[in-house]
């Protein structure tokens, strides 16, 4: 006999093996090596099982329905087997089942404050503490095989700073259209927009976007008349001569947060109230309302929404009116301090990945006569990125499992 499937494809090292297990009719309480005491529920056991009569072992999806079992689930009896499974008897089904001890291990969910975090941590941060972006050689990336340990060995450690900073800049890729298509979906697939699928941001002609010339763009966040704004975004340099055009990023949870704790009452209002957010292009009309500040259930930061070329006309209550553009205009100093600014020049073959419901980026204005500036742009989506870093980390698991199988 060996170790039972798990309801996943993920591989779950066995760090702490299972010592002892006592149990009640709704719940059981197993030991580990290490000291740690896990309690689960018979219902959780029952439902997370990775038997035929629980999922489907070609998609490890699940097929059970509790509802359609004869009885609540309770267990009969518990054991660990010679194998350091654990053992469990359910009834009134009569079903012995084995849970691995690494996918228990992993799925504490009764010492989740010692759990290793799924994803890094925001690491919430001011210009003034970064000299450059986040930064790493990917010069090897464009002929890295998919999958290959030489494209981990860029992603694991680009994606990690994504998603903790919010901002990562790959240095050395080609310079030239297309490679940033190459790279983008070597994380995930590619969002279309109104922008089409890859967009070029250069001085053009009859432009319908103020990105599209040679002004300072002030600090924003892409897309917010859109109910769902667009998460990541990718800026590609294919080339960069001019004089001037200096881009300035912003980390918009910082920004929220120094908000909350010097215009607590700023803070509030723009955590409540909604704004207009509408383009003026001449072929769309996207709209969307929402607060500038949005926030999660558990009071977390979720996304920000500031782009002043993006809002319509108000349309709060009369009463709040006043009391929002108070706000706004607090925020809006606070944009023009220097203390949140990030300043750096792209380079050709740089590649800045930023989270565009995080992070506010900007431009100062540049000389159109001085020499050529193009950057090609994509869009991404948050769930992209934390799918890749996920299944890296997966991999690196599957490999520490071949490498050391059991304890």
């Amino acid at each position: 006999m060996a170790l039972p499937m798990t309801p996943d494809y993920d591989s779950w090292p066995i760090d702490e093996t299972l010592v002892k297990v006592t149990h009640e009719a709704r719940y059981l309480s197993v030991s580990w090596s290490d000291g740690r005491v896990s309690r689960f529920h018979s219902v959780w056991l029952r439902e997370n099982a990775a038997d035929d009569t629980t999922i489907n072992p070609a998609t490890r999806e699940r097929i059970l329905d509790l509802s359609q079992l004869p009885a609540w689930p309770e267990i009969a009896k518990a054991s660990i087997d010679e194998d350091g499974a654990l053992s469990v008897l359910f009834t009134p089904e009569d079903r012995r089942l084995r849970f691995h001890p690494g996918f228990l291990r992993a799925n504490d969910y009764d010492n989740q404050s010692v759990l290793p975090p799924e994803l890094p941590p925001l690491a919430l941060w001011h210009g003034e503490q970064l000299e450059q972006p986040p930064t790493i050689d990917a010069a090897r990336l464009a002929s890295a095989e998919h999958g290959s340990q030489q494209e981990s060995e860029i992603l694991n450690p680009a994606l990690h700073e994504l998603l903790g900073k919010g901002l990562v800049r790959l240095r050395n890729l080609p310079a030239e259209s297309g490679a940033l298509e190459k790279v983008a979906e070597r994380i995930g697939s590619i969002r279309t927009t109104n922008f089409g699928h890859l967009f070029n941001v250069r001085a053009i002609q009859n432009p319908d976007s103020n990105a599209y010339t040679s002004i300072a763009l002030p600090p924003h966040v892409d897309l917010p008349t859109r109910e769902y704004q667009p998460g990541l975004q990718c800026l590609h340099c294919i080339e960069n001569s001019v004089e001037g055009g200096m881009a300035v990023m912003m980390d918009g949870f910082a920004i929220a947060t120094a908000l909350k704790e010097e215009h607590p009452e700023a803070y509030e209002t723009l955590i409540t109230v909604h704004w207009r957010y509408a383009n003026t292009s001449r072929n769309t009309d996207h709209v969307w309302h929402s607060p500038m500040i949005v926030l999660g259930q558990a009071g977390e930061l979720l996304e920000v929404r500031i782009a002043d070329f993006l809002r319509g006309p108000m349309m709060a209550p009369f009463e709040q009116t006043e009391i929002a553009y108070d706000a706004l205009m607090t925020l809006q100093r606070m944009l023009r301090e220097p203390r949140f600014a990030l300043r750096f020049t792209y380079a050709p073959g740089d590649l800045v990945i930023f989270d565009n419901r995080r992070l506010l980026h900007a431009r100062d204005a540049f000389e159109g006569d001085s020499g050529s500036r193009w950057l090609q742009g994509c869009y991404l989506e948050r769930d992209e990125v934390r799918s890749r870093y996920r299944m890296l980390k997966r991999a690196e698991r599957a490999e520490r499992v071949e490498a050391t199988p059991t304890v």
